[in-house]
């Protein structure tokens, strides 16, 4: 691992850098991932920069397509990267603020330089408005501790027996790490850099307010099988209320991995168990997982977004040869997503519901106050998910520890999991602010449902768009004409209903395509159904080698403005097109040029 790391890096950056394959790390069979859903694309606008007379650089659409034939001057290329950037991250600094994340700092991470920046950034993203609950690990300083004082750590599977030494290296460890993070978020910015600004008495309050506490009520995990565990515990609960005080409170909250039973003691849990309870207990909307690498395809390309199905598939395929995997499996249940017993009538797979799966599912999870539940009433320890042990510090499993984890709070309720190479410069702002990010991601909830038309669907296609045709809203359509024009229909489907439809109409000559029918059924409006569909539609656009998108519209106009489009002349609509419209209707007409796609995820991993 490197011993330093520069802090100055710059926010846009080429996200389709490819990581070189470490040769004792294992990767993930490319042909693995021919099921996976699309990464979720936030709507960004890139525009072009030219460079006119005098040497002032001009840019054409900086903020929205909606601004189209808006032109800047800027005095520098650097002004105007910095302008850009700015504007393109305000629907990510909107979308996140207010959100509640729990992030996971390896403790490879905490024990190198890579933690610096990573803090500094944390801080950062806090005073937009990001509330952060930090699990720092711990197990690389207590095993240092313990060669140190003379005596070898001592694991059993992903636990470690934490004898007197132990738990006294253990508590040694957690300590100072907490000191040492509230040392680094303490500082505030650079007082030089905003003086010009007028003076403030915030300038010398402390950077970052910082809560740690006994916020962790667990028990001992006692004798297992024979195996006296010592003070080793496992997570009972997480007490939300306080912790939600202070973050409400503008606080960072430090969650140590030190619990504390009924009786007095002290327990020593497992990191990414205590982790994983708080995302679940405390409703965090995302897991972050900074990790000192990539997670990689077996090409050694950076796997960008994998689908909690996908996600599961992968680690039951190493069931048999990983402790790991097989635990999984034992928490989670035998039988995968894509097992017959797991299919409705239509034979599509079930999907989550609101982020959560149906307990008819027999998910494990955690419940705040009583632990780990195998899904079936059974409460044991045996089934409450940790990362540990000799496998989880060897690098090659291909961090499927990490992965597990994710898929195992996805199921639980957290819609996203993020995994992080903390190794890389500004990985988290990078992750968080732009299109595609820099890591991998898991979701439980994207693309929930969503899949090509078929005949039998055609009954609920219609039952949505009828009521709009009626409206005006939507072009009349016979039976005929739509059964014909199936084959170009999207459908989102939930508990075998037919919930939203869109269709997308390709003109390859032209290079564009014409979005239509974008219809949702009015009890699922507000929850993104459309954006779900027509940012799927962009996918699809862009693989079939489309460089844009246009539609005819009466009445939802402000919509497709809000997502990028701007109003066009008909003579912009294909000529096939400009035939069969019906000018009495007389629709407007608006366009939106599609964005490069460097996700690495291919079309024929869109749809479950």
């Amino acid at each position: 691992m490197a011993t330093s790391i520069s802090s100055s890096y710059s926010p846009i950056q080429n996200l389709t850098e490819r990581f070189p394959t470490p040769k004792s790390r294992l990767c993930w069979p490319a042909q693995c991932f021919r099921f996976s859903t699309e990464r979720s694309r936030h709507l960004r606008a890139l525009g072009l920069v030219v460079k006119g007379k005098k040497g002032i650089w001009s840019r054409c659409n900086v903020f929205n397509e909606a601004d189209s034939g808006t032109e800047e001057s800027y005095n520098s290329r650097e002004d105007e990267q910095f302008v850009r950037w700015f504007r393109e991250a305000w629907p990510y600094l909107w979308a996140h603020r207010g959100a509640t994340f729990v992030v996971i700092i390896s403790g490879d991470i905490v024990a190198s330089p890579f933690l610096n920046p990573i803090i500094k950034d944390i801080a950062f993203l806090h005073h937009l408005g990001i509330k952060f609950v930090i699990v720092p690990g711990t197990h690389v300083q207590i095993d240092k501790l313990l060669e140190e004082r003379g005596k070898e750590p001592k694991y059993v599977g992903q636990y470690r027996i934490t004898d007197s030494e132990a738990l006294e290296a253990a508590m040694e460890a957690a300590g100072g790490i907490r000191m040492m993070l509230e040392a680094k978020l303490s500082p505030g910015p650079s007082i030089c850099d905003i003086r010009r600004h007028g003076d403030s008495s915030r300038w010398h309050e402390v950077g970052v307010s910082v809560a740690s506490g006994n916020f962790l009520a667990a028990k001992r995990r006692g004798v297992v099988k024979g195996v006296d565990y010592g003070a080793t515990g496992e997570v009972k609960r997480v007490d939300v209320s306080r912790m939600r005080e202070r973050l409400d409170a503008g606080c960072i909250v430090i969650l140590s991995n030190l619990g504390y039973s009924s009786s007095g003691e002290v327990l020593n849990c497992n990191t990414y168990e205590v982790a994983t309870a708080c995302a679940l207990a405390i409703g965090a909307d995302k897991l972050i997982c900074v990790i000192d690498g990539p997670i990689l395809d077996e090409s050694g390309h950076l796997i960008r977004f994998l689908t909690l199905q996908e996600a599961d598939m992968l680690i039951r395929k190493r069931a048999k040869q990983s402790e790991i995997a097989a635990n999984y499996v034992k928490a989670v249940g035998e039988e995968d997503f894509t097992s017959p017993g797991h299919k409705d009538s239509n034979g599509a797979v079930p999907s989550p519901q609101d982020g959560k799966f149906s307990s008819e599912r027999h998910n494990a999870t955690f419940h705040n106050g009583v632990g780990f539940d195998n899904g079936n009433g059974l409460w044991t320890g045996e089934q409450g998910f940790a990362i540990g042990g000799h496998e989880r510090q060897s690098r090659l499993n291909g961090y499927l520890s990490e992965l597990a984890a994710a898929a195992f709070v996805c199921r639980g309720g957290v819609q996203r999991v993020h995994l992080l190479d903390g190794t890389k410069g500004g990985v988290l702002l990078l992750e968080l602010f732009t299109r595609d990010g820099l890591g991998t991601m898991v979701a439980s909830d994207l693309y929930e449902g969503t899949r090509m038309a078929r005949v039998t669907d055609l009954s609920g296609i219609r039952q949505l768009i009828l009521p709009l045709e009626e409206a005006g809203t939507l072009v009349r359509r016979t039976d005929q004409e739509l059964l014909e024009a199936l084959d170009s229909f999207l459908v989102v489907e939930r508990e075998g209903q037919i919930i939203a439809c869109a269709a997308l109409f390709p003109f390859l000559k032209e290079k564009c395509g014409e979005v239509a029918a974008i219809a949702v059924s009015p009890d699922c409006r507000g929850q993104g159904q459309g954006d779900k569909l027509l940012d799927y539609i962009e996918r699809k656009a862009t693989s079939l080698g489309l460089e844009k998108l246009f539609l005819l519209t009466t009445r939802t106009a402000d919509w497709f403005v809000r997502r990028g489009f701007s109003e066009c002349l008909i003579e912009s609509i294909p000529e096939k097109k400009r035939e069969k419209i019906n000018l009495s209707r007389n629709s407007k007409y608006y366009m939106k040029k599609l964005v490069p796609d460097t996700s690495g995820i291919t079309l024929h991993r869109a749809v479950i």
